[in-house]
């Protein structure tokens, strides 16, 4: 048996860190979970509204826009500008939702570790 391994498979200087098979394998687990809530996020939808709903903007988990409902009472040829703003804001909201639950996913696998953005 090799001195400062203590036959578990430990590295020396790691106190105790167990043996580094079963350490790999959680680390495989984990990435692969991550891996799998990454394509959900992608293939979710979140959904906000602007103006009591005249507006829907519908992002994936990711963030990124993939529809937008406007209802015709919210085209008035005369205010485009408010149209404008009712998207942005539709969209703005879809997209802070759709990190926010990104973020608790990503939190939530990692057992409250705080992980680099775009580690996996």
């Amino acid at each position: 048996m090799a001195k400062g391994f203590g036959g578990r498979g430990g590295l020396p200087g790691f106190g105790g860190l167990g043996d580094i098979n079963k350490l790999m394998k959680d680390m495989q687990r984990m990435q692969q979970e991550m891996l799998d809530a990454q394509e959900e996020l992608k293939n979710s939808r979140i959904e906000a509204t602007a103006g009591g709903g005249v507006v829907k903007a519908v992002v994936n988990g990711k963030g990124r826009l993939v529809a937008l409902e406007i209802r015709p009472e919210a085209v008035d040829p005369d205010d485009v500008e408010m149209l404008q703003d009712l998207i942005v804001s539709a969209v703005r909201e879809a997209e802070e939702m759709a990190e926010a639950q990104e973020k608790a996913r990503m939190e939530n696998l990692a057992g409250g570790i705080n992980l680099p953005p775009g580690l996996f």
